[in-house]
């Protein structure tokens, strides 16, 4: 029964917790599976976490009391704690980047039925004060179709909110609630706060312009000729150094030329970055035409050897990436000596000087004269 007598709902409140518990932490289970289910094979974002947490039946009753007790009471209007707190089941879903969040918001939308939507992100906008806890809250219930299912039935009545935020708003949002609810902040530290919110902002801005920045470069290595021809010679010195700057290979136009020649491979991100550095620490200079050169002229030689390789060795492997060590070795043997370790080294070598089979020293001392 509703009342106003805020003891007694208090008391209430605590017995309807208390029995239904366990209810409660089953469907924050099941709400965390439903929505990880929905968003990975989708795609639609890099979610770093979704977890979630039945509130501290205390700490709802503190919000009751701060948020709508007073009004209540001045209304007259009777009431049941349980009512006004949406967030008893909550789920909180972090992305990588600030731009991920609508389109998690938009897969929920679709699958859910919608109860509230909280746009902090908007409100803290909409202010002169543009610093604070930024994310979007999103009251949820099952949909009809999922209400009706037997295995969902006992949930149709628990709502649950949604929070969806970046990752930097994440780590604020841990900061800020440790910082912002104390009782007396001077105002010095009132400016450093918001410093420092600034600051947070401002990385979530830069992660998310980096992110495209290197969307556009890897764009630009596609759309670009896979093998940049001779240079036509710039007019100046400067000139001349700024085109071998952009001539040098790196992971953008490593990966267009590679992708070329090794099709059915995914080269990942941060394999690629090394192996990149690992060829300019031998040749600062190489460019992208000349992994291009090096591939063409030499790939086929190398997978003939691959093929004897593996046949005499079945339990090894020899990848993409050893491939291309191959190559470069035998490119320029001098240069790209400890591209390969000493026993694989040998035993290309080895193969090399047998009859029918190029020699990459004179090979390498026919290109120099």
């Amino acid at each position: 029964m509703h009342s106003l007598d805020f003891e007694m709902e208090k008391t209430a409140f605590r017995k309807f917790y208390e029995s239904d518990y366990k209810k409660f932490t089953a469907a924050k289970n099941l709400y965390i599976r439903m929505i990880n289910g929905l968003l990975k094979p989708l795609d639609v974002a890099e979610v770093t976490k979704i977890e979630g947490r039945v509130k501290d039946k205390e700490e709802c009753i503190r919000k009751f009391h701060r948020k709508y007790l007073m009004q209540l009471e001045a209304d007259e209007q009777p009431y049941q704690i349980k009512d006004f707190i949406s967030d008893l089941i909550a789920v909180r879903v972090v992305c990588l980047y600030n731009d991920q969040i609508s389109a998690v918001s938009e897969v929920l939308h679709r699958h859910f039925k919608i109860l509230d939507v909280t746009d902090k992100i908007s409100a803290v906008e909409n202010t002169e004060d543009s610093f604070g806890y930024r994310g979007l809250h999103l009251d949820l219930a099952l949909s009809d179709e999922m209400a009706a299912l037997p295995k969902y039935r006992a949930y149709r009545d628990l709502s649950f909110e949604v929070q969806i935020r970046s990752l930097v708003q994440d780590a604020w949002s841990v900061l800020d609630h440790k910082i912002k609810y104390k009782k007396s902040i001077p105002v010095n530290l009132k400016r450093r706060i918001t410093v420092l919110s600034a600051l947070f902002e401002l990385a979530d801005r830069e992660f998310q312009e980096i992110r495209n920045a290197t969307r556009d470069l890897l764009l630009e290595a596609t759309v670009a000729p896979v093998s940049d021809g001779p240079d036509a010679g710039g007019d100046t010195v400067g000139e001349a150094a700024t085109t071998a700057s952009v001539k040098t290979v790196n992971a953008f136009s490593f990966l267009r030329v590679v992708g070329h020649f090794f099709r059915d491979f995914a080269f990942e991100a941060d394999k690629v970055d090394t192996f990149v550095q690992d060829i300019l620490e031998l040749h600062s200079g190489f460019e992208k035409s000349d992994l291009h050169r090096c591939l063409n002229e030499n790939l086929k030689l190398v997978k003939d050897y691959r093929v004897l390789f593996l046949a005499e060795n079945p339990e090894k492997t020899f990848g993409p990436y050893t491939t291309i060590r191959h190559c470069l070795y035998l490119s320029d043997p001098e240069t790209f000596r400890s591209i390969l370790n000493r026993g694989p080294r040998e035993r290309f070598s080895a193969w090399l000087k047998v009859p029918g089979k190029p020699q990459p020293e004179a090979d390498t001392a026919a290109k120099a004269g």
